[in-house]
């Protein structure tokens, strides 16, 4: 049955096309981006965690006071749904999340792209989002909670697909058949700081407006992706990228080809 009570009824906000993507997503249901207001994405690097875990994971750099935004693909034929977390707390409620499908969750169309700016505090406005320190940050000064913090995760529902009924055949020839049922209800479709570590703030006010529809989300996530966003500085200490001088008579690549060390002329 469809969910009925208001958290379950999931939020769509305005569609806006986009390319030049890449995809993290281990199913590829969905490639995520986060830029900055300039349009220039934040690098990420690619980790894997010691403790095996369903999804993907990377690393990011954040800038001290930089605006951002999170851009999410559907590259899928079905309406989806994407639960998302800063710092552990979901953007369209701030409850504490863990990624479920019970949780408040955005709705992508399919092959459509949908840019989350802030956090959901009305129907029509959200807060920005920038990364600040963690003294600073929403989670942080709101409901004291540094759980998940320098966090920005992302996990994707497929939206259930009605259950077709078989037809029955008929041994009574003046009996009707009945049109196969599926279940009631489809939904709606229309359409760089000191040690202290990076964080997401509660910035400036912006017009974002949203509508609820009604959505049943399928109860295993299709996707999970998972950024870690660092300073710079810390980056180079867990050697993620590489920092220190460049030596001047070693150049760091040559541009050709390497030749192997037992090749002889």
């Amino acid at each position: 049955m469809k969910y009925k009570t208001i958290s379950s009824m999931l939020l769509v906000i305005s569609i806006i096309s986009m390319i030049g993507f890449a995809s993290i997503g281990e199913s590829n249901v969905v490639d995520v981006r986060i830029v900055s207001d300039k349009g220039i994405e934040f690098p990420r690097y690619r980790t894997y965690p010691g403790v095996r875990r369903p999804g993907a994971y990377f690393y990011m750099e954040a800038l001290k006071g930089e605006k951002y935004s999170i851009e999410v693909r559907n590259r899928s034929d079905r309406r989806i749904g994407v639960v998302i977390a800063v710092d552990g707390r979901n953007i369209i409620s701030g409850g504490k999340s863990d990624l479920k499908n019970n949780e408040r969750m955005y709705i992508i169309e399919p092959y459509a792209t949908n840019i989350f700016e802030g956090w959901r505090t009305g129907m029509n406005r959200t807060n920005r989002f920038y990364f600040t320190e963690q003294s600073n940050s929403y989670a942080e000064k709101v409901f004291s909670d540094a759980s998940a913090m320098g966090t920005i995760a992302l996990a994707v529902y497929r939206e259930k697909l009605p259950v077709i009924a078989p037809l029955t055949p008929s041994y009574n020839s003046e009996s009707k058949s009945q049109a196969p049922r599926g279940k009631q209800g489809s939904g709606q479709f229309e359409g760089e700081s000191r040690d202290e570590q990076s964080g997401t703030g509660f910035g400036e006010t912006t017009y974002s407006p949203s509508r609820e529809v009604l959505f049943e989300p399928e109860n295993i996530a299709a996707g999970r992706v998972v950024l870690k966003y660092e300073w710079r500085t810390e980056l180079c200490k867990k050697g993620i990228i590489a920092c220190g001088p460049k030596n001047r008579f070693w150049p760091d690549g040559w541009g050709f080809a390497p030749i192997p060390g037992d090749f002889r002329e």
